[in-house]
């Protein structure tokens, strides 16, 4: 049972955390909401990253101004030194635009909700807005910061003003937000953004509005189609992609379960073998007072499938376990909500019935074996 029980619980768990994980993007996604469109430099959203490429304020007036464009605002990030009291750290530091039109929008968009203090606003000089882990000792510096404290930014001061609720993730939880005008200074990036993000009239018409601004981008860069330097996505496109990185990743790591599965069966087989050969004689006397061939077949049938169901509700509560486990080790290790672990109804039963069916079909060539036996030759057999 061994087998059966190490590749249920590795079964039980990827699959947990990974539902887990999928309903905290989808959670995500759904608050960004679908009429959205993410244009980024790059061929792929995730090349936006380290990418060389940047958007201009005239490439951003035209998608502005693009058919079915409800609003659009551009950002920039930059990896900066922070500095609070002695201590110097690096992290991810965004500047947002501050223009009363675009705070809400890229408060939903980015799912910002302001813990302490408030966010930034328009006029904004020298103000910052910090992720909830700054206020956390230890968590990323030792001294905790607090709304009106000081800290440098790429050697400039910024009195923080609000602290952002914790996202779960800790690259958002040690983030910084500055007004766009002022990372442009600070960063020496007049006239560039790293990323625009759109919103389409009607939901239902995102995928023609994404499309009329690729088309417009790349008439404006003159590129033909298909060599386009940047990527154009809407929030389901983005959603689709995702979920076909994680299945990939759970197909790979079911297959190597499905390895221990595939020994746990032979081992079940190995031992129904055993059990046939040390019960021939029973076999016979079954046999020669009635018992037909398939109440034979049966028998040896169920105490396989029961030994694989054994090992199976030994491999849920060790499922259950290790990912309740790497639960707790990400929050400490990590500082991150997204693996918690969802166990359906369906995985649980699933996962009993699965091995049960192991069991069976390991049992099979075992249980016909005592079935064919004739009653005579089994009852005087002797090991």
């Amino acid at each position: 049972m061994i087998g059966i029980f190490i590749g249920i619980a590795s079964v039980v768990s990827l699959i947990a955390l990974g539902q887990g994980v999928r309903q905290a993007v989808i959670g995500q996604f759904d608050a960004m909401g679908k009429d959205k469109i993410l244009i980024s430099p790059g061929s792929q959203l995730l090349s936006s990253f380290t990418s060389s490429s940047y958007f201009t304020d005239r490439e951003l007036s035209i998608i502005q101004r693009t058919g079915g464009v409800k609003q659009a605002a551009g950002l920039i990030y930059m990896t900066s030194s922070v500095k609070h009291g002695n201590e110097v750290k690096y992290t991810t530091v965004t500047g947002l635009p501050t223009e009363k039109n675009d705070i809400d929008f890229f408060k939903t968009m980015q799912n910002i909700q302001i813990q302490q203090g408030r966010y930034l606003q328009p006029g904004d000089t020298n103000k910052a807005n910090v992720g909830s882990m700054f206020a956390n000792p230890k968590d990323f510096f030792q001294k905790p910061v607090r709304i009106g404290d000081k800290i440098e930014i790429n050697g400039r001061e910024f009195e923080v003003v609000g602290i952002m609720a914790p996202i779960g993730n800790p690259s958002d939880d040690t983030s910084i937000a500055i007004p766009l005008d002022e990372a442009r200074s600070l960063f020496g990036r007049k006239d560039q953004l790293d990323m625009i993000i759109a919103q389409a009239n009607d939901a239902e018409e995102v995928d023609s509005v994404a499309s009329a601004i690729k088309r417009n981008l790349r008439k404006y860069r003159g590129l033909q189609e298909g060599k386009e330097d940047f990527s154009v996505d809407t929030s389901k496109q983005l959603m689709d992609s995702f979920n076909v990185i994680l299945n990939a990743v759970q197909f790979v790591i079911l297959g190597i379960a499905a390895i221990s599965l595939i020994v746990g069966g032979i081992g079940i087989m190995n031992t129904m073998y055993t059990s046939v050969l040390e019960r021939t004689k029973d076999i016979g006397i079954m046999k020669a007072v009635g018992a037909k061939n398939s109440d034979i077949l049966l028998i040896f049938l169920m105490e396989a499938g029961l030994l694989g169901l054994a090992g199976g509700a030994i491999g849920l509560g060790l499922g259950v376990l290790l990912a309740k486990l790497v639960e707790n080790v990400a929050v400490v290790a990590m500082k991150t909500t997204l693996l918690k672990p969802q166990f359906s109804l369906l995985l649980i039963i699933g996962s009993l019935l699965f091995s049960f069916f192991v069991g069976v079909i390991s049992g099979l060539f075992p249980a016909r074996q005592a079935a064919k036996m004739k009653a005579a030759e089994s009852i005087q057999f002797r090991l």
